[in-house]
């Protein structure tokens, strides 16, 4: 698949109707290498630039990209598949932005120019999961192994008691 363009008029590409198919490598995505490490994977990208009929110019998108990425419980690395259906309404401002039909997220638009990577950047970062979890059956690290204790057993009474010094004042 060939490597997206790295910026675009979107203005002239909604008004033709344009279809932008490409890849963008993880490795060139800073905030996604901070956020889940180098990945040697390339995020496939789907964009169809439009003009709806209240004349609001939109990028309709699809991403998908396969990672790696460490199991909370055993720390080893697990695939993960990273998809994104997304709607961008084109803005020049925050006043256009908030006028926005709601079917919409706003993506701005300074110069007749729009940057690619920062905004496959943002979809990707909304697509990441909280917690990541092998299946029991296949983790390093059994369920047993997390638990700090039987279950249904009391936590272990204190014996020194903080406020016992103030209830021995207020009884007096």
């Amino acid at each position: 698949m060939t490597p997206l363009p790295r910026t675009v008029e979107p203005w002239r590409l909604a008004a033709a109707g344009e279809r932008l198919e490409g890849c963008v490598l993880l490795s060139g995505l800073p905030r996604i290498v901070e956020a889940i490490g180098q990945q040697d994977a390339a995020c496939r990208v789907v964009l169809n630039f439009d003009i709806d009929q209240q004349r609001q110019h939109y990028i309709e998108g699809r991403l998908d990209v396969d990672v790696q990425l460490p199991c909370q419980r055993c720390l080893q690395p697990m695939p993960v598949s990273l998809e994104s259906e997304f709607l961008l309404g084109m803005v020049t401002g925050d006043e256009r932005a908030a006028a926005l039909p709601g079917r919409y997220e706003p993506v701005m638009v300074d110069d007749e120019q729009l940057d690619l990577l920062p905004m496959i950047e943002d979809e990707l970062l909304l697509t990441l999961p909280q917690v990541v979890y092998h299946d029991e059956e296949d983790c390093a690290v059994s369920r047993a192994a997390l638990s700090s204790g039987e279950e249904g057993e009391p936590a272990p009474a204190r014996a020194d008691n903080p406020f016992s010094v103030l209830r021995s004042l207020k009884n007096h």
